[in-house]
């Protein structure tokens, strides 16, 4: 079985095509927070497929700089503005997110666009079961996190300045789209139950429709949780967040209980879940309702089969990128596999619907 936790805990040296100029930045960073900062080793994380991001060690404090890779992009994706743009708002709000301090568009700088942000001391999970910790400890963490994807989903995105942050018609379809065309645009094989969910997602779309602030990727290793509370400390990777459909923002999170365990680090279904002290899949959703005044959730099979296609697409899309040069983690390779595994799950939702 894979260590998720050695391969993706911690910083490495920075990947010869993802160097960035020390001197440079270092010039920045003085006009940002003055003359005496001086910058003594950066170093890069081994986590995360999108977006390079890297710890910047400084005499005075250490940051995270998370910039947009170099090379042939996809249109839409690695939106490093957007992020530092919604971490901004939502600081001051009850959502735990780390404090940006400047973003820059300036390729000159560093080659690609980037932002600096707080570097946020606690434990990063990789392993949706928690074997490092106690029963009581898997408790708190899930908690948290489930209260942290409820606040996150009753800001007021008017009153944070966010009302242009996203379109408000049409999410449901727009995202179809949107993942119908990364799929599409990386695609590398056949996948015949692809290919069906592509045309009955946007005939099905549930006419039930609201808005609010989604993050796009909540799951267990985006976050930083306190060592000895367990409490969410920051939420990170907000490079697909917009305004959207919170049920749908939910549902991606709880795919956790519907994927078979081992399945990239992203399933648990068939683990014994009570032993664990994990909240099961229904008492997970019923706590999510109480937090945001529902009492259930309309068209989950629909919202359950849609976030296993997108997850697809968000898998070819690295797939995609190791084909053409640009991925940052050396796990990126074994995604291709794991897609045709998920047209099969989400078409099977589909049929059972039917």
């Amino acid at each position: 079985m894979t260590d998720r936790n050695e391969i993706f805990s911690g910083t490495k040296q920075v990947d010869d095509k993802l160097k960035i100029k020390k001197d440079s930045l270092n010039d920045y960073l003085k006009k940002l927070m003055g003359n005496n900062i001086q910058i003594r080793e950066i170093t890069q994380f081994k986590g995360g497929q999108s977006n390079p991001t890297y710890l910047v060690e400084t005499n005075i404090n250490n940051f995270v700089l998370r910039r947009k890779p170099p090379g042939k992009l996809l249109k839409s994706a690695h939106a490093v503005d957007r992020e530092c743009r919604v971490m901004t708002a939502l600081h001051d709000t009850d959502v735990p997110v780390p404090k940006t301090f400047g973003y820059c568009d300036d390729e000159t700088v560093i080659g690609t666009p980037f932002f600096v942000m707080d570097h946020v001391i606690g434990n990063i999970y990789w392993e949706l079961l928690l074997p490092g910790c106690d029963p009581n400890q898997r408790r708190e963490i899930y908690l948290s996190m489930n209260d942290t994807i409820a606040k996150l989903h009753n800001v007021d995105f008017n009153k944070v300045n966010l009302a242009d942050y996203g379109k408000h018609e049409n999410y449901m379809g727009r995202q179809i789209h949107r993942w119908t065309k990364q799929y599409k645009d990386s695609e590398t094989q056949r996948i015949p139950e692809i290919n069906e969910l592509i045309e009955w997602l946007p005939k099905n779309i549930p006419s039930d429709q609201e808005t609010s602030i989604v993050h796009g990727d909540f799951r267990l290793d985006n976050m930083i949780f306190d060592p000895v509370t367990h409490e969410v400390r920051a939420i990170l990777d907000w490079e697909l967040s917009t305004l959207g459909n919170p049920i749908a923002d939910f549902t991606y999170h709880m795919m956790s209980w519907r994927l078979p365990a081992g399945a990239k680090g992203l399933g648990m279904m068939g683990s014994d879940l009570k032993s664990l002290n994990i909240p099961s899949e229904s008492e997970y959703a019923e706590l999510y309702y109480k937090k945001t005044g529902r009492e259930k959730i309309d068209n989950w099979d629909f919202y359950m089969a849609y976030n296993i296609f997108r997850l697809a697409g968000i898998a070819q899309g690295i797939v995609g990128r190791v084909r053409d040069g640009t991925a940052s983690s050396s796990e990126a390779k074994n995604y291709e596999a794991f897609v045709p595994i998920l047209g099969k799950l989400g078409w099977s939702i589909v049929e059972g619907i039917k």
